[in-house]
């Protein structure tokens, strides 16, 4: 058998069966291999996010980044055409696309983040970071207006028009419609069917998918029909909340190719790190209260990240030689040393239980189909998110004590 792809010819022995069962093998194999990398990258992100900023375990943080960009998947055969994905064709524009002047958001007067003032210039690729609970979608949700900002100003340019991508935007969609019909329906006058299909393809709508009703799309598939609607829909301004939270590995990596290309401004949130390096020009902090516009690129950020905390441990340093050459500083004794640890093992077992709950939640709402179970399911998932972000804090703050 001989196989003809990605510009390589292959010869197989045996039948075109056999051929295809080596190849399903091969591929079941790399899939296994990358869903294990991919959870060592999980695992490996998020001790960088929580430790980078600590004094105590900065080079513990920089250490794992290291063996975090030593890990690489596989490369997969594809069984479909690479991911067809055009963003907006927008003329580009000069000057602020949006503007905020000391602004506090939250809910309720129950402040998130408070004397935000920056400014974001059209064109500009913004990506939103911080941990869990920190306030990255509440502040999107602030400056498109589904929230009111407790106080401030919030000014979008002359000729803006906004189009937004939230976890939750799916629970809108007519139930009635068929893919092709919401597509047909939201997008520009004039869009081809070939192109409207194309996209449909990329966001795993292929063949007979297109003529499936709203009703008995998946959560998951509703994501994805909304993320291809927004792409259609001319829009200057793309505010993305976890773009990549229901595609695949190559059409993330396509979205990316298709942002960089695109004329227009992209504010976004993203856990893959890969994907915010590829994409963002400029990065937005929301961490502690504040939020922070760093200019230039994710890696330009990380390194001013790592100076300040350098600077930082510098300080910590002379500080605890001081205390010392003083006699005011004092050990732990053991009593206090074994509670800790036990302590810590317990935080431990806590963060991998709601891990593992966490994971359980999101699964459950890409399978999901009613709109109000879903609505449900997203609670819960920020529920349990908020308790997990609160317990790592807690097992990081004890694991300084330990290190004192």
């Amino acid at each position: 058998t001989l196989d003809l792809s990605r510009g390589k010819l292959t010869t197989y022995p045996g039948k075109i069966d056999s051929f295809l069962d080596q190849q399903r093998e091969q591929q079941e194999h790399l899939q296994r291999v990358n869903a294990t990398t991919l959870a060592k990258k999980k695992q490996l992100e998020r001790f960088i996010n929580k430790n980078r900023a600590k004094a105590s375990t900065a080079s513990q943080a920089r250490s794992k980044a290291k063996q975090l960009e030593r890990l690489e998947l596989e490369e997969l055969e594809s069984a479909s055409p690479t991911a067809a994905i055009r963003c907006p064709e927008v003329s580009p524009r000069q000057g602020a696309a949006l503007r905020c002047q000391d602004v506090a958001i939250g809910y309720d007067s129950q402040k998130v983040a408070e004397e935000i003032s920056l400014e974001i210039d059209h064109g500009a690729r913004v990506a939103i970071v911080g941990d869990n609970g920190q306030g990255k979608t509440t502040f999107l949700r602030t400056v498109v207006g589904s929230l009111d900002a407790i106080h401030g100003r919030i000014k979008w340019g002359y000729g803006c028009d906004v189009g937004t991508y939230a976890q939750h935007v799916y629970t809108t969609l007519p139930e009635h419609e068929t893919v092709l019909d919401y597509l047909q329906r939201v997008s520009e006058m004039g869009t081809p069917t070939q192109r409207l299909l194309d996209l449909a393809g990329a966001m795993l709508f292929r063949g007979a998918a297109v003529e499936k009703k709203v009703k008995v799309l998946s959560g998951g598939e509703r994501a994805r029909l909304c993320l291809a609607g927004l792409l259609l829909g001319g829009f200057n301004i793309l505010v993305l909340d976890e773009p990549g939270n229901h595609l695949d590995v190559e059409t993330v990596e396509a979205l990316g190719h298709a942002l960089c290309a695109y004329a227009g401004t992209v504010i976004f949130t993203s856990h893959d790190r890969t994907f915010v390096r590829a994409v963002a020009t400029n990065v937005i902090e929301v961490a502690a209260g504040r939020v922070v516009h760093y200019p230039g690129s994710y890696k330009r950020y990380v390194e001013k990240i790592e100076q300040e905390v350098d600077d930082a441990e510098g300080l910590r340093a002379s500080q605890h030689a001081v205390g010392a050459a003083r006699g005011k500083r004092q050990s732990n004794n053991g009593q206090d040393g074994r509670k800790r640890r036990k302590t810590i093992a317990s935080l431990e077992k806590a963060v991998a239980r709601l891990d593992a709950e966490k994971q359980k939640k999101r699964t459950l709402m890409e399978a999901v189909t009613d709109p109000e179970e879903a609505m449900k399911l997203h609670s819960e998932l920020q529920a349990v998110e908020k308790e997990l972000a609160a317990t790592e804090d807690q097992w990081l703050s004890l694991q300084e004590e330990a290190d004192v």
